[in-house]
């Protein structure tokens, strides 16, 4: 029986998901659709609701309290491409049978606390214990919001050429987890002050301020064009995505990848590329040109880095990467590397 790790590969999803989506409605503006992170539905009174889903974390090695951040921000980060915040959320736990009570209303009041940090409201769910419950997926969740139809951005958007940001780091959340899971063998390969700065940046995986400062208020409308979380296929992988979202082409140039040794050095103990791998905390953005300084300036001042890679181009141009001066087409990797590379480390005993 074939096994895939990770999200369902491109071709399942556009020959089946995107080809059954139940009942059609003409006020779903955006359903199921590859590179876009959230679906809009119209409402009356020019008014739209954006909805985002995504599993919640319940990991040993993190701990509850992390486990926790995960669960409620990497959802958050996907309705910040909108360019909103979240405000309601309905959370499923298919919770461990083993996991005690004391635990669980701990891991709750983290969930509690995280939503309310960033005004989301929890309106709902259900709540289980599951027999022979074992993986790191305690469930599922979705965040949704609401905003005037004309202010909620897509990553389908993005015009050619839009000059294409990215805040923060390549593989933020991929080496910020490595280091908490395998302190031992990152300490040991790379450093202990390697390893802690590596875990320091566990909190920085979330992507909602990045969206929201780069959007700006209502004086900077029309600046930024698109956003997209970074998640599966790192950096890279995201900014295929919005530019097949978009049905755009790009330009990358590697160069300008905002690699950090941090990262580098602690992927790099795992066989890892910083570029394809899990980057939950950072931004892909779309902005016109005349406005990139703006809204750089805007991320800097607010203390969040981001780096100019290069530029969406017309489809026919297709999607390049500028590697030692010499473009060639972008690779995509439907299954991110850092799935296996976790799970072959703690097959094979690392600590």
């Amino acid at each position: 029986m074939e096994k895939q790790l990770g999200k369902i590969g491109i071709p399942l999803f556009n020959g089946t998901i995107a080809m059954q989506c139940g009942h059609p409605r003409a006020e779903v503006r955006t359903g199921p659709r590859f590179g876009v992170d959230v679906s809009v539905v119209d409402l009356p009174g020019g008014m739209a609701m954006a909805l985002a889903s995504d599993p919640l974390s319940l990991i040993p090695s993190l701990g509850l309290e992390a486990s926790a951040w995960l669960s409620v921000h990497l959802m958050a980060n996907d309705i910040a491409t909108t360019g909103h915040g979240p405000m309601y959320g309905q959370f499923v736990l298919n919770l461990p049978d083993t996991l005690s009570s004391a635990d669980f209303k701990q891991y709750w009041a983290y969930i509690h606390r995280f939503c309310s940090d960033i005004g989301v409201a929890i309106t709902g769910g259900h709540t289980g214990f599951i027999a022979h419950q074992h993986s790191t997926i305690s469930g599922g969740g979705t965040l949704v919001t609401v905003a005037a139809q004309n202010t909620l951005l897509t990553a389908s958007a993005a015009r050619a050429g839009d000059v294409i940001l990215v805040t923060k780091q390549c593989a933020l959340s991929s080496a910020a987890i490595l280091a908490m899971s395998f302190p031992e063998t990152v300490k040991n390969k790379a450093g202990t002050e390697i390893h802690q700065l590596a875990c320091d940046t566990f909190y920085d995986t979330s992507a909602l301020q990045d969206a929201l400062v780069a959007v700006g208020g209502a004086a900077d409308a029309g600046q930024v064009s698109a956003l997209h979380d970074v998640t599966e296929g790192g950096v890279l992988g995201a900014i295929y995505e919005l530019a097949v979202a978009s049905g755009q082409g790009a330009v990358i140039d590697s160069d300008k990848l905002p690699v950090h040794p941090v990262q580098q050095q602690v992927c790099g103990i795992f066989g890892l590329d910083t570029r394809y791998c899990v980057g939950a905390g950072s931004m892909v953005m779309a902005c016109r040109p005349d406005a990139a300084a703006a809204v750089v300036g805007r991320l800097g001042a607010a203390g969040i880095p981001c780096a100019e890679v290069g530029q969406l181009t017309d489809a026919a141009s297709g999607i390049k990467l500028v590697e030692d001066g010499r473009a060639a087409d972008m690779p995509y990797h439907e299954v991110d590397p850092y799935w296996a590379a976790f799970h072959n480390a703690y097959q094979n005993g690392w600590k």
